[in-house]
């Protein structure tokens, strides 16, 4: 494979398959709020610079005809900066649902899949001076670890404008005939298949140790595979009889959580600060289920864990999806919250984890209805990315807050948290198909963190809005 195209890892592959129907649809979309507009020449060459040394922003994905292999990045001969970067102007005296109007129409509008999957865009026209700074990506180029590293390519800790050095050169693209996709997917097969051949050559040792210890080798086996098909096994109904409906229709919202108190209920109560975060939404939802006249004990959740390695190249979707049951019905907030960490604690070491790419290239083979199965039937996707734990400025402009809002991937909403020096902003992408009383359930989940806040000492309450 050339500098200028590389084989998709199969987790991106998966996230890019899936949209074969339109509900699974993989964008990301995030949006920092900026004091004031940011100097647009020198984002536009600090952002050039990156695409410069992060390739998969320059590239565009050529799938091979019949299956034959992953798609492939290519490098995109016709790379275009001014079409990736806009500016735009909200009417006068517009406010924060206006950039969420925003913001919800890139979240559910496909990308241009002859270019380069993702677009920045600048929204002025808030009060005070203020601008939003939106990104959208495709989820096969970038998990959210990878999107806060690429951060830090045009992000600096003063407002002063650093200078930039001279730019790397170009990559240089290429197109790709069909005959050439073919022929770079057979050798990709190729290669794989004599990776596969290493890797069992490598296994020899074991393979002997397991002659040794029989029995401890059936057992590891039979957990490894019983582990596989709790990840995999497909979902017939809802949990929720409310949250059953899907549509193309998305709503988002955000909320505001202060870090140190969803830290401080998390250690008071034996948890992290993910399973702060998911208690509070679980106490959020079973208050939406009473509202509505049920008294749902248990929801599922579709919770990506990341698989990165220190040595992974920058982006890129290296995550795996997990997907179990949390209990809502527990109406002490400690108890909830040591549920959950116990919960998820024991998904996070589930020994299937370590076959992620055998277990996504199993799916990228399996009919359609099989993954909806997977995915369509869990209540809510929650996910946790650790932030910037300082403040940062972009082109000279103060990052205040960063919101990102991630796919619904066939479930009702999808709740993204990400920390921001002492604060945790939180995306809601909600399917209105699902939820028609949108700010019901913002309202509910707001109460729901609200709750988990009041379980530490000394903790504030956040805030909400809804667009």
């Amino acid at each position: 494979m050339t500098d200028n195209q590389q084989r998709m890892l199969h987790t991106d592959a998966f996230s890019w398959y899936m949209e074969s129907d339109p509900a699974l649809r993989s964008t990301v979309v995030a949006v920092a709020v900026l004091d004031r507009a940011p100097d647009w020449p020198h984002l536009k060459r600090r952002v050039d610079r990156m695409t410069r040394l992060v390739p998969a922003l320059r590239q565009c994905v050529k799938e091979p005809p019949w299956r034959l292999g992953p798609p492939l990045w290519v490098t995109d001969p016709d790379f275009d900066l001014d079409w990736h970067m806009r500016r735009i102007r909200l009417p006068r005296f517009a406010t924060w649902p206006a950039v969420l109007e925003v913001a919800r129409i890139a979240a559910m509008a496909d990308f241009d899949r002859d270019r380069p999957l993702w677009e920045v865009t600048e929204i002025g026209g808030l009060p005070d001076g203020k601008v939003a700074l939106m990104t959208k990506m495709h989820h096969s180029l970038s998990d959210g670890i990878g999107g806060v590293q690429l951060l830090a390519f045009i992000v600096d800790g003063s407002r002063h404008l650093p200078t930039i050095e001279d730019l790397p050169p170009v990559p240089q693209g290429r197109r790709l005939s069909t005959p050439a996709l073919v022929l770079e997917s057979l050798r990709g097969n190729g290669r794989e298949a004599f990776g596969l051949a290493a890797l069992a050559a490598t296994a020899v040792p074991h393979a002997a140790a397991a002659l040794a210890s029989p029995l401890d080798a059936i057992a590891s086996a039979w957990g490894t595979t019983a582990s596989v098909a709790r990840m995999v096994r497909p979902i017939m109904r809802t949990a929720s009889p409310v949250l059953t409906d899907r549509s193309m229709h998305r709503r988002l919202a955000t909320l505001d959580v202060p870090l140190a108190g969803l830290r401080a209920a998390a250690n008071l109560h034996g948890g992290h600060v993910n399973d702060a975060f998911l208690a509070g939404l679980t106490g959020g939802l079973h208050r939406y289920h009473a509202a509505h006249g049920v008294d749902v004990d248990e929801l599922r959740v579709t919770m990506p864990v990341s698989i990165r390695k220190p040595d992974d190249p920058i982006g890129g979707n290296r995550i795996t999806l997990l997907r179990f049951g949390l209990p809502t019905g527990t109406t002490d907030v400690g108890q909830r919250i040591a549920h959950i960490a116990e919960i998820s604690g024991a998904w996070r070491r589930e020994p299937a984890i370590a076959h992620t790419q055998a277990i996504a290239f199993g799916l990228n083979l399996a009919p359609r209805s099989y993954l909806q199965g997977v995915l369509r039937r869990v209540e809510f996707v929650a996910s946790d990315v650790p932030g910037l734990t300082e403040p940062v400025y972009v082109a000279g402009a103060r990052v205040l807050a960063y919101y990102p809002f991630g796919p619904t991937i066939g479930t009702a909403l999808n709740a993204t948290l990400m920390s921001y020096v002492n604060d945790c902003n939180i995306g809601l992408n909600i399917d209105a198909g699902a939820v028609p009383d949108v700010e019901e359930l913002v309202s509910d989940i707001q109460a729901g963190f609200d709750e988990v806040l009041a379980s530490a000492p000394k903790a504030t309450v956040g805030s909400a809005a809804v667009g």
